[in-house]
């Protein structure tokens, strides 16, 4: 895995779980959340883990409880919320759950506990934090793709970050192995996806 990571290093990882999730889906494997930890923990001292996820809240079963339950037993911070439902201008039903203010708060928290912040995002938004955590002296690494089509990860987001770890090349590190039983997201909580899609995939 490209990137430079040292071994005294205090590290978290973000992970902008409905950016992450279409990311690797558009690269056509899922993620073994469990090889996920293991090698990051082996890159240097991990702090924490953050799992960022809306969720549809009057939904009987949502298609990612199962993995939500697992990751906060197996290592991970999870976050969530609820998401919200609103008709558009075309009269379309819609669901938003953007993580982003959640996420950019806990990592300027963190940022005095750290060394080394792993952002698991492609959201051209995220530029300004990862330019002001550099001004506290933190390097910033930067996970998504430019392998899919069109590429997951805003141009600017790439270039303010230290390192640009291609999620491509990380695959066959973190990739589910598919004879295994671990759980994952049936369904993509994406924002703004039309509210039919996440109630069909119920």
């Amino acid at each position: 895995m490209k990137g430079n990571f040292y071994e005294n290093e205090r590290v978290a990882l973000f992970i902008d779980g409905a950016n992450l999730y279409s990311a690797a889906r558009a690269l056509g494997f899922d993620i073994d959340y469990r090889r996920l930890l293991k090698v990051f923990r082996e890159k240097g001292r991990l702090v924490r883990a953050y799992y960022y996820t809306a969720l549809v809240e009057d939904q009987e079963y949502s298609p990612i409880r199962p993995l939500i339950d697992w990751l906060d037993y197996n290592g991970y911070t999870m976050v969530t919320k609820p998401t919200k439902e609103f008709t558009d201008a075309m009269g379309r039903r819609k669901i938003k759950g953007n993580m982003d203010i959640e996420l950019a708060i806990d990592v300027l928290e963190m940022a005095e506990h750290l060394d080394h912040v792993i952002l698991f995002s492609g959201d051209g938004d995220f530029r300004r934090l990862v330019e002001a955590v550099q001004r506290k002296g933190l390097r910033v690494s930067v996970v998504s793709t430019v392998k899919s089509s069109p590429p997951m990860v805003a141009d600017e987001l790439r270039r303010q970050a230290d390192d640009f770890v291609e999620l491509a090349e990380l695959a066959p590190l973190i990739a589910r192995n598919p004879s295994e039983r671990t759980p994952r997201p049936a369904a993509p909580e994406v924002d703004d996806a039309p509210a039919e899609h996440l109630m069909r995939s119920a």
